[in-house]
């Protein structure tokens, strides 16, 4: 025992804390207690190495060098026969980062905020950040409007020097904005300005919105959104005094004041251009829809600039600079501008590449440029090359950039960069209509067939009303001036009965070969030929119009039909247009070797109207004719039909028109119809692009062989109509009131149709 004491003692005399001992001469160093840090970084921050005399200040100093680094929670320096041993407690991993609770936010966009403030998997836990992470998660909760939300962190120790933190979040009830008050507007009121709002105090229809929610960033926005309408009215010092943002004591109504100065407002006195104008002066001059005498507003004097530096551009001039300069007149509260023109030096697109086609063949997005190499560089062209391959379908996106040309100053290439969709769809389908009740389908379809731009597809489509067999086939680039051909088969059957028509039915066999031929970026003109045999089948309970028919003409046709039209697009979206115009004219005629010899022509028309950002008006027209020619009659299976979703709403579909004998509706040769439509988001769905409703008044009606038009005759609906695209299809609805219904006619309020694709 007393030998045991002994070594214990000469041990302990050996071991002595520096701060204890005399100054010493380190002849080498020693790391102890480290588990993950590695040595070799210990080293790199110890201030003092072998050879260096050491004594408390520098103890002191390489002490506080390696807290610094936050690696260790304990540090003690100790002596050993001039042997400096340095013993350190390391702090704690982070084993994982665990929330629950969280409905709002996502877990991983949690973790991933938390990483500017260190926190995460793999870094060392300091206990003093736990603050930084409860405060940063209220942040962004508070942005969202969570005001009552509470964050709990807990710290578990777990093996091997980690721990694990699992942040409970009780996110709590949102804060709704509960009113908006503006205070010093004299010239706009309230109302007026809340229009300019993208928030808004909470009401019934917001259901499924969240403009009612307050947020930081959309309150900034609203206060731009607000400066910009009083600048656009001619309010130069407009300017908000302050915002102040209140929440009831339950933290669950906020209350918003804006104190407002409005100001003076201000008229042009004059509008100057001057600078280089590269083009002629008058021409630019033209571009300027800020005049003098009206009131100023900044949007025109912006629109005005844009105008001015995309015409400058086509001429080549890509990086034109114009700047409208002001110069105000406090006295008169009068604005004279000058728009100065530095066109700089007229820029050409050296060469033309592409990203991202890793199947589609340059050749085939090269043919749909506008702009060419070697040309100068036009920001219309560029513009419509970039949309014309948006059109093709094969691409979710299309990015073009300008990419400078090294050591030359007039020159750059042209980057388009793309996001390839699959090139083939295998797709089933499943809907229902009122009229032709469950719809089946089936189609493979190749879009970009081989990646040569050419579209290959069969289908098969199955309801009450018809069943079609469908193939087809498309080259958009029959010839390199741009004219596209289509062949394709179908077989069709149809049940005239079920689509509430006069009892017969058809089987049809056809094929086609047809080609459209591009005018301008806007127009097209397309002929075809269609060879088409026809069988028409009676049924025991026909009317006298289906058996004289085929008493006289027999049951089987084969007719050849020749079918030309023009058509006028500048929509700006295919899916919800907000403006543009669209005009089809098409005309189909069974030439003389026809066993009918008939024609028919057709006009269609649809324009829209913006009335506001959230408004659109929209004017459609259909007109059709038909009749026949030589010594055949006109086939009654070839009428226009009216009523129903697609035309006169309020009406049951097809039922409109002449009956036959039977009193089931036949159709006619005359087909005018006409619609009037106010399209807007819902209220409750503000923020769901897919979905519009529409306030609409639709007239029209068909006419027989022999009757002649008679306004008195047309038939009128309105109501309101709601159009979806869903994620399981396309669902449209409306709830129509037949305003002239007659004795006999069909009346249906509320009609729909739906469609999947799976």
């Amino acid at each position: 025992m007393l030998r045991f004491l002994t070594a214990f003692v000469l041990l302990f005399s050996c071991l002595t804390p520096v701060s204890a001992a005399e100054r010493f001469v380190i002849k080498d160093i020693k790391i102890e207690g480290l588990q993950r840090t590695s040595a070799g970084t210990v080293f790199n921050y110890l201030p003092v190495k072998v050879g260096d005399t050491l004594d408390e200040k520098k103890s002191s100093e390489a002490i506080k060098t390696l807290f610094k680094t936050g690696l260790f929670s304990d540090i003690h320096l100790e002596q050993e026969n001039n042997v400096l041993v340095v013993v350190v407690v390391e702090r704690p991993a982070i084993a994982d980062v665990i929330f629950i609770g969280n409905k709002e936010l996502d877990t991983d966009d949690l973790k991933e905020s938390l990483k500017s403030i260190n926190f995460y998997k793999g870094q060392v836990f300091n206990k003093s950040l736990l603050d930084k992470v409860v405060l940063e998660l209220q942040r962004q909760y508070f942005n969202l409007g969570y005001y009552a939300v509470e964050i709990k962190p807990t710290v578990t120790p777990q093996p091997r020097n980690r721990v694990n933190v699992q942040i409970e979040v009780v996110e709590g009830k949102i804060a709704k904005i509960h009113q908006i008050n503006f205070v010093g507007n004299t010239v706009f009121d309230d109302a007026t300005l809340l229009d300019e709002f993208e928030l808004t105090s909470t009401a019934w229809y917001l259901l499924f919105s969240k403009r009612d929610q307050y947020s930081s960033e959309k309150l900034t926005a609203d206060k731009e959104r607000l400066r910009a309408f009083y600048s656009d009215q001619g309010y130069l010092n407009f300017n908000i005094d302050s915002i102040q943002v209140t929440i009831s004591p339950d933290k669950q109504n906020i209350y918003i004041t804006v104190n407002v100065t409005e100001g003076a407002q201000y008229t042009v006195s004059g509008v100057k251009l001057s600078g280089e104008t590269i083009i002629d002066k008058a021409e630019l001059e033209k571009l300027i829809t800020v005049k003098t005498g009206q009131i100023f507003s900044q949007k025109e004097v912006t629109g005005s600039t844009e105008a001015i530096v995309d015409k400058i551009g086509d001429e080549g001039y890509a990086f034109a600079k114009v700047g409208a300069g002001s110069e105000v007149n406090e006295k008169d509260k009068t604005v004279a501008l000058n728009f100065f023109v530095e066109p700089g030096k007229r820029i050409y697109i050296r060469r033309i590449d592409f990203k991202g086609n890793t199947r589609t063949a340059d050749e085939v997005m090269r043919r749909e440029l506008r702009q060419l190499e070697g040309a100068w560089a036009s920001t219309e062209k560029i513009k419509r090359s970039r949309t014309r391959l948006e059109r093709l379908g094969f691409f979710s996106s299309v990015q073009v950039e300008k990419v400078p040309v090294p050591d030359v100053h007039d020159q750059v290439d042209l980057l388009f960069t793309v996001d390839e969709l699959p090139g083939g769809n295998l797709a089933a389908g499943i809907g229902y209509s009122q009229t032709q009740g469950m719809l089946l389908n089936f189609s493979i379809t190749q879009e970009n067939f081989l990646g040569t731009g050419r579209s290959l597809s069969a289908e098969f489509n199955n309801s009450d009303v018809d069943t079609i067999y469908q193939l087809s086939y498309t080259n958009p680039y029959f010839t390199q001036d741009g004219i596209s051909q289509t062949a394709g088969i179908t077989y069709r059957e149809t049940n005239a009965a079920e689509a509430n028509l006069s009892r017969y039915a058809l089987d049809i066999i056809s094929a086609n070969l047809a080609y459209s031929i591009p005018i301008n970026e806007y127009d097209n003109i397309r002929f075809g030929f269609e060879p088409e045999q026809t069988a028409l089948k009676s049924t025991a309970i026909s009317a006298n119009e289906v058996f004289n028919f085929i008493n006289t003409n027999g049951d089987t046709y084969t007719n050849y039909k020749f079918n030309t039209g023009w058509s006028h697009d500048t929509r700006d979206r295919a899916m919800f247009p907000t403006k543009g115009v669209v005009h089809t004219i098409g005309a189909e005629v069974a030439i003389p070797m026809s066993d009918l010899t008939f024609y028919k022509i057709n006009y269609q028309q649809r324009w829209y109207i913006p009335v506001t950002k959230r408004y659109v008006m929209m004017f459609k027209g259909d007109v059709g004719y038909g009749d026949q020619y030589g010594d055949t009659e006109y086939p009654f299976f070839e009428n226009y039909t009216a009523g129903g979703p697609r035309s006169i709403r309020g009406f049951k579909e097809n039922t409109l028109g002449p009956d036959d004998s039977n009193g089931y509706a036949i159709g006619g040769n005359l087909k005018v119809l006409g619609t009037a439509e106010l399209i807007f988001p819902p209220p409750f769905f503000e923020d769901v692009k897919s979905w519009r409703l529409g306030l609409f008044l639709d007239v029209g009606n068909v006419y027989g062989i022999r009757e002649d038009f008679n306004a008195g005759d047309l038939r009128y609906s309105v109501g309101l109509s709601a159009t979806w695209y869903s994620p399981i299809g396309g669902l449209t609805f409306s709830l129509g009131k037949a305003l002239n219904a007659k004795d006999n006619d069909d009346t249906q309020m509320f009609q729909f149709t739906i469609g999947a694709t799976f």
